[in-house]
């Protein structure tokens, strides 16, 4: 369920990652609904696309892994801050970096764990519930937390948090965090051997040649 779950929300960006919902059931907390344009209104409207998407094309992308590859990588780009969230992962070692370099390292982090990951998305329990709880302004409302959580018949509830951020006028989610795990803390500490040791583009180079592999917490 954990590997499922991290997939969706890193894979929709909503890891691993936002919960793709057709048959899934959206609510809001009790006598709330989002307000258009707000964050917590992008992550409903596009884990119901995502999820409408993927149900609707189950039986084309189990015959066709690139078309689910496609897929991933569109919805990807459109709501992840990737290279904010690289120079995250990188922390210090990325201090002084070029946006070459980081967008380079961003590009294999996500390459890997697309292929580590994105077939996960196939097996995902679309009968889950998902509950938006709150949104919570940070540093003066810079940054916005919108607390969820997935709701599963005999389980427990599954906290999943995402962090965002404006890029121009779109609010990107940059960080996640699946049962208080955190997506950036989880590969800054896996990272941070690697990065010790070569070069932000050579670390990159081993992600893409698969001789380094993006493992989330959990599997």
């Amino acid at each position: 369920m954990k590997r499922s779950l991290i997939s969706i929300v890193l894979a929709s960006a909503l890891l691993a990652g936002a919960p793709s919902l057709a048959l899934a059931q959206v609510t809001a907390a009790p006598g709330t609904a989002p307000a258009a344009g707000t964050p917590s209104a992008m992550v409903l409207n596009n884990s119901t696309r995502i999820l409408s998407t993927l149900e609707a094309r189950r039986a084309e992308f189990s015959k066709n892994r690139a078309a689910l590859s496609q897929f991933i990588s569109t919805e990807f780009n459109q709501v992840f801050d990737r290279d904010y969230a690289a120079r995250l992962v990188l922390g210090t070692h990325g201090r002084g970096a070029s946006d070459a370099d980081v967008a380079a390292f961003a590009d294999a982090l996500t390459g890997s764990l697309m292929q580590r990951y994105g077939s996960a998305l196939l097996d995902f329990n679309t009968k889950l519930k998902v509950r938006i709880k709150s949104e919570t302004p940070l540093r003066g409302g810079a940054i916005v937390k919108v607390s969820s959580e997935f709701l599963r018949q005999g389980g427990e509830p599954i906290p999943v948090d995402y962090l965002l951020r404006k890029n121009g006028a779109q609010w990107k989610v940059f960080d996640v965090m699946v049962e208080g795990v955190s997506f950036v803390q989880t590969f800054r500490n896996q990272f941070d051997t690697p990065l010790n040791q070569k070069s932000i583009a050579q670390v990159a180079k081993d992600l893409k040649a698969g001789k380094l592999q993006a493992q989330a917490s959990g599997n």
